[in-house]
């Protein structure tokens, strides 16, 4: 098997079939094996049943079906695992992202045998202006933050020679922020610009808020600088404190000045519990990343495994 297609589907009953047919037009002419591995990420809609029909299909097809929804993170993680192919590709199932780039990143791969993997990246955007401005916030923080250099609007559709999928295979931690984990792995990757179609159908499962919370898996995961972050302020604080400290004795004992008491203490007081509080909060998501790993827990839980009569 030289190619496996690994499509994580949430909620994509109206997309999976036709995919599949954008799958068997582009790849018509191709002289080699491919695979799809579908995996169904708990969908509440009918994708299961419409992969099940795919599944009776001329083409090698395998459904990985969730037990219940656990994330685009685990389910590339689960597809990767099941993938046979020599070469992998992770691409939506909503036709944003076209088959016929895979088929370029292939090409790409076997005409360049210096590179592991070939990235694509939006070169144009149609997004709000708003959000845009916020991505490439995110971008410049976490390359500031993190060691491991990201590359902006990167996206997870990629192409992958087998080593390179089997050492992001080794690492499995819980909370996998896989744009990371592509760059830290440090095999060589090509970045190729694409144009980001319309959804075929539906709406986008991405809301600001998820993104929000998603970059900052992002950065819990590849920096410890906002902890060092809060030694700084504790300690900028602290300076501050002492400093006042001179500054109100000086005050009283060579002037004679009554400093203001109620309002300046309840200013200070709740300057410093917010503080303080942030400083905890930060302290407590590392805290609770690796609560959560000592539970060892699976990456997620496969309910069924379904290959149709392609396989032997």
């Amino acid at each position: 098997m030289k190619l496996s297609l690994v499509i994580p589907c949430y909620n994509e009953e109206k997309n999976v079939s036709l995919f599949y047919e954008a799958v068997k037009k582009d790849f018509s002419a191709v002289n080699f094996d491919y695979e799809l591995v579908f995996v169904n990420d708990g969908s509440r809609d009918g994708t299961f049943k419409e992969l099940k029909k795919i599944c009776n299909s001329d083409l090698p097809v395998k459904i990985v079906n969730f037990s219940r929804n656990f994330g685009k993170e685990s389910a590339m993680y689960a597809g990767l695992r099941e993938a046979e192919g020599e070469y992998v590709t992770i691409i939506d199932a909503d036709l944003q992202q076209r088959p016929s780039i895979a088929l370029d990143m292939v090409n790409t791969l076997d005409n360049e045998p210096e590179y592991d993997c070939v990235a694509a990246y939006q070169d144009t955007r149609n997004e709000s202006k708003a959000l845009i401005f916020f991505k490439n916030c995110f971008y410049k923080l976490i390359n500031k933050f993190s060691d491991t250099e990201f590359t902006q609007g990167a996206s997870d559709f990629r192409t992958f020679r087998r080593p390179m999928v089997d050492a992001i295979l080794s690492m499995d931690e819980y909370f996998r922020f896989s744009k990371g984990l592509f760059s830290w792995v440090g095999f060589k990757t090509k970045f190729i610009p694409y144009t980001a179609d319309e959804r075929a159908t539906g709406e986008s499962k991405w809301s600001f808020t998820k993104l929000f919370r998603y970059a900052m898996d992002g950065i819990f995961a590849f920096s410890t600088t906002p902890l060092r972050i809060s030694t700084i302020i504790g300690l900028v604080t602290a300076l501050l404190s002492i400093i006042y400290l001179f500054v109100v004795v000086i005050q009283k004992l060579a002037f004679g000045i009554n400093v203001e008491g109620y309002a300046t203490i309840v200013v200070l007081i709740l300057l410093l519990g917010g503080i303080q509080l942030c400083c905890i909060g930060i302290i407590g998501e590392y805290i609770a990343r690796t609560y959560i790993q000592t539970k060892n827990r699976p990456i997620y839980i496969a309910k069924e495994v379904i290959k149709n009569h392609k396989y032997k």
